[in-house]
Formats: C-alpha cells, structure tokens, sequence
C-alpha cells in the first residue's frame, strides 16, 4: 500500500523525502560477495513544486549488484531509490526503480548525492580490487545507513541518518537519537532532558534519610519544554511526632546557586496523611512549615520546581 495524505511540509507546496518507519522498511542484506537486497519498504519521494511528491513501495525483495572494485583506490557506492517520471525528465517512462550509482575511486571516496526525484538509502565501501573472486564486498563493515524517515503533519519523525535538518514549522517535533525535540522556528529544543545528575545533600542535625523507606533525598537539575526544574526525590525522618528539629530547616547548609528558585515555591509534600509544606526559598534554605499534627516523615519524592526567573 502506498503511503498517501499530507506528509511533513518544507514549503506551502513541497513535502519533506524519505522513508515511512514502520518495521524495517527497505533493509539492506548480503546475497553474495558483490550482490545485497533490499527489502520491502514504502517511501515518499520529493520533486519539484510542479511534480509535487511522489508515493511509491517496493513490495518484493529486489537484488542490487555492485561494481567491481577499483585496482588502487576505494570507493563510495549509493543506493538509491528513485523515481522516473517522463512528463519532466527525459527518461521517457514512469517508474520507481532501485539503483546503484558508483562513485569515484581515489584515496578518499566520497558517495554520489541524490538529485533529483531520488532518495538515498545505503552508501556502501567499495574496496580496491573487490570482486566476487576476490573476498568481496565486507557487508559487516562497509554498509552506511542514509535512510531518513518522513511522517505525517503533526507526527514525531523517528529520525534518520543525519540531526543536521532543519524544521520545517513551529511546533513540529522529532525524535533525535532518543531524545525528544521540538521545532521553535530557528533551532531544535529538547523537550526534556536531564541537565545534571543527582546531588546528594547533608542533612541537619536530628534529621535522617531513608523516611518511610523513600531513600536518600537527592535532587538535579532537569529541562521541561524548554524551562529548567529541580527535582527532587526520597524521605526524611525526625525522631518525635509534632515536632520539627532545627525550626523545620532539613539542610544542613543551603543548596548552591545553580539550583535555587528565582521566586519563593511553596510545594505540598506526602507526610503520612498529615498535610505538611515545604518552602524552597530564594536563598537555597529548604524549610518544612510547622504543623502540630505532623507525623515523623515527609517525602521529596516528586517536587519538581522552576528555577527560571
């Protein structure tokens, strides 16, 4: 089945080329020292803004054969998929084909481009000598994937060979090698990524750690959508019911600047079913506010504050 619908725009009459994930849309396996095949697979193929984009599917394994390798020098081979289309080219006839397309061999290879209604897939090393009498191509190490994906408007791309791509509208987002990113009109943002790893603080005096079995109370630094969090995470306990040690301050020395709100935040915290906040103040002291009726734990599981201004 052809993919159809309105894939990613580049334009307000082009769509973004490639492959539609989904699988292991045209995968690349050895048939032989100098032969591979290319699996089934479906893909969207751009043109100009006249041709528009073009739908195609290979829906049978097809066998591709690489040229013999060069006497001294290597080479980059591209796989390519593409299309012919006779009402704008001079091929004269109307077809989406697979294609092998040499490079030049010399000390440094690079692997022909895809122009035109083409995509690429694969870039394969052709070493010096190569031939089916002669060890042949290594499949293990000479291969490239080149394929990049394409999905529908509004969809999550799933990335592809390169990150270096542009966006093509505020909002778009993609996923980039496991992280997610979103189009805000000059560059990619991570939607959330960890900016540091765990800080471990000091207690203050008749505090302790592992509250309710919680853990250790840990924090660090985080981005959401683009605005920087400190999260916190485990429990502390106290020794006397009702009772907060060190006027309900549970550090021993303020956290360091980089962690601190630009405004006071005031979190509600889990203390046994007794209602207990806890103040994040802008000079790093982490105070719990005094309630008569607290029990001899609170948890920090779960607080996440901004401490942009």
């Amino acid at each position: 089945m052809n993919p159809l619908g309105t894939f990613t725009p580049t334009g307000e009459m082009t769509s973004r080329g490639g492959v539609v994930p989904g699988g292991q849309p045209f995968a690349l396996t050895s048939a032989g020292p100098m032969q591979c095949t290319i699996g089934v697979g479906r893909a969207y193929i751009t043109g100009s803004t006249a041709q528009g984009a073009y739908p195609v599917a290979v829906t049978v394994p097809e066998t591709l054969t690489i040229g013999d390798g060069h006497g001294v020098y290597p080479r980059k081979d591209s796989v390519i998929l593409r299309v012919y289309d006779g009402l704008y080219d001079t091929s004269g006839q109307t077809a989406a084909v697979l294609e092998v397309v040499q490079g030049q061999a010399e000390p440094n290879p690079t692997a022909p481009v895809a122009s035109g209604t083409a995509e690429k897939l694969y870039e394969i090393t052709v070493p010096a000598g190569a031939s089916a009498g002669n060890s042949g191509v290594p499949w293990a190490t000479a291969v490239a994937d080149r394929r990049r994906t394409t999905v529908a408007v509004g969809g999550i791309s799933a990335g592809g060979w390169t990150s270096s791509w542009l966006g093509s509208y505020v909002g778009q987002y993609r996923d980039n090698r496991g992280v997610l990113e979103r189009w805000d009109g000059s560059q990619w943002q991570n939607v959330l990524e960890t900016a540091g790893t765990w800080v471990t603080p000091t207690l203050a005096s008749g505090y302790s750690n592992d509250g309710n079995n919680q853990g250790r109370v840990r924090y660090r630094k985080i981005t959401m959508g683009g605005v920087p969090h400190v999260e916190w995470r485990g429990g502390v306990s106290w020794e006397t019911a009702g009772k907060l040690p060190n006027d309900g301050q549970v550090l021993a020395s303020p956290v360091s600047t980089a962690y601190r709100p630009a405004h006071l935040c005031s979190v509600a915290a889990a203390a046994g079913g007794i209602p207990l906040k806890i103040d994040f103040q802008t000079g790093g002291v982490v105070k719990f506010i005094d309630n008569p009726q607290v029990t001899t734990w609170a948890s920090f599981t779960g607080i996440v504050y901004p401490i942009d201004a």
